[in-house]
């Protein structure tokens, strides 16, 4: 039976103003939380480092992707990504790949989607419900990530 599982995320990267949570379920959910203070200092290292414009966020969200599916990625057959940043899946997608490939992890480019996640009869998908209740603080989340985490391997 094929493993797959959909992300999605509560609370955006580049609002620096709340945590964010990111999310996968499928029958079984996992989800990190990446407070707003770590978000700031992140974003602060980078543009110390003289990184700039939009492409701060989605790198910031792909290395949080990275984070949330490292573990999980040798059982899943398929990951449908929501498509938070238009425009960007391209981007996003292979940053995505670069990372898990560096980890050792063997991933087929076609193992990752992005797309509108699935809105059942009961409202919304389970990645989302996860995320946010992990977001709003209603469950604890799987893990909460640094600021040294989160900065790793960001070009």
């Amino acid at each position: 039976m094929p493993h797959i599982v959909e992300v999605d995320q509560s609370g955006k990267i580049e609002d620096t103003t709340v945590d964010t949570a990111l999310a996968f379920a499928d029958g079984q959910s996992y989800a990190i939380l990446i407070p707003a203070s770590v978000k700031r200092a992140c974003l602060q290292a980078l543009r110390e480092r003289g990184k700039t414009g939009k492409s701060l966020y989605w790198r910031l969200y792909t290395r949080a992707l990275f984070l949330l599916l490292e573990g999980h990625m040798k059982d899943i057959d398929t990951v449908t990504i929501d498509d938070e940043y238009t425009g960007h899946a391209a981007n996003i997608k292979q940053e995505l790949l670069r990372l898990l490939w560096a980890d050792g992890l063997a991933v087929d480019p076609d193992q990752i989607r992005f797309g509108i996640i699935h809105r059942g009869r009961s409202g919304n998908a389970p990645a989302h419900d996860k995320a946010y209740a992990v977001h709003q603080g209603n469950e604890l989340p799987d893990r909460v990530i640094t600021v040294g985490e989160l900065l790793t391997s960001i070009k």
